[in-house]
């Protein structure tokens, strides 16, 4: 099995300096490539004088997350690939487990790793933790971690198993299932267009796995922390663009319509935390979404609609009722 390691580069030099070296270490009998998003730092000078080994890929423009590795993957070929943030520090035989459980599940189609948080070792990290899932209105959690609350590792999640979405941190996909969904929509741009194609390629048969056996420490929010308004708006429109391509029109429907509401509450909430800029950036993306949503629905062609994938009825209640804040928790609850 080929496998190229491919990791997103815009204006990221120090990013590159600081996590490249682990990469190349670990990755013995990977490709290792870099795709630079039309950087205007000294990035791709920097990979050429101290890491010729390294493919770089150049676009001409930067189109986000999802256009930049379109254009990019375009240009590599391998039966395996590997998307690793920028911000990634991956570990001794991390790729080992990820190949051999490819190799003992051919269903398989995309397998994420452990994150773990950078700045905290024995925690999860927030950007995909132990595998991602969604509640039946389209919110989406991981194991390891719900909303803002991370939990310890402490060996709960070292398992192999099956999970909704795996995180674009670092996600390994065979190339010849990104092709046939046509990559990432990009639409999307960032935020949450792993969640999408996750959605798309198990909505054509295809399985996602989580391989607790293999993990790598994510530092997080180098392009866009947590709580910047830009996040916001990218993950409450994205979140409405992928409910209504990719569940059946009945159940499409009155989900969005319930979603359109409570993110009219999450609104008000950020009113009375004096955050307006992030209340803007809901209504910016409901704007955008009713835009935008003949494009999302004409999308809605070409998939074959499941019907049921979710481990709890409502996150939201869950965790803002019930104050469960652990996945196994909530799982049995």
């Amino acid at each position: 099995m080929k496998i190229a390691v491919v990791i997103l580069n815009w204006n990221g030099e120090a990013l590159l300096e600081r996590f490249l070296p682990s990469v190349m270490e670990h990755s013995k009998g990977a490709d290792i490539y870099v795709v630079d998003n039309a950087s205007t730092d000294g990035s791709v000078d920097f990979l050429k004088q101290h890491y010729p080994s390294i493919g770089v890929v150049q676009n001409d423009v930067n189109g986000g997350f999802a256009k930049g590795y379109n254009d990019g993957l375009k240009h590599i070929e391998a039966d395996l690939f590997c998307l690793l943030n920028s911000d990634v520090e991956v570990t001794e035989n991390w790729l080992g487990p990820i190949i051999k459980a490819f190799d003992e599940i051919p269903e398989a189609a995309i397998i994420q790793p452990k994150i773990l948080d950078l700045k905290q070792k024995d925690h999860f990290e927030y950007a995909g933790a132990a595998g991602g899932f969604i509640d039946m209105l389209g919110y989406p959690f991981c194991r390891g971690r719900i909303f803002q609350s991370i939990e310890k590792d402490e060996g709960q999640y070292d398992d192999i198993k099956e999970v909704f979405w795996a995180t674009g941190a670092c996600m390994f996909i065979k190339s010849e299932v990104f092709q046939s969904l046509n990559g990432f929509d990009e639409d999307y741009f960032a935020h949450q267009e792993e969640i999408d194609l996750c959605w798309r390629a198990k909505n054509a048969g295809h399985k996602v796995f989580y391989v607790g056996q293999s993990h790598v420490y994510h530092l997080g929010g180098s392009t866009l922390s947590n709580m910047n308004p830009k996040k916001t708006f990218l993950n409450f429109r994205n979140s409405l663009y992928s409910i209504t391509k990719n569940l059946p029109r009945k159940k499409a429907w009155p989900i969005v319509l319930i979603r359109l509401l409570l993110d009219g509450i999450a609104a008000l909430r950020f009113v009375f935390q004096f955050k307006f800029d992030h209340c803007f950036a809901i209504l910016k993306a409901h704007l955008s979404f009713y835009a935008n949503f003949s494009k999302m629905y004409k999308k809605r062609e070409k998939a074959n609609f499941l019907l049921k994938y979710y481990p709890v009825t409502s996150i939201v209640w869950s965790y803002f009722v019930h104050h469960i804040k652990n996945f196994n928790i909530l799982v049995k609850d």
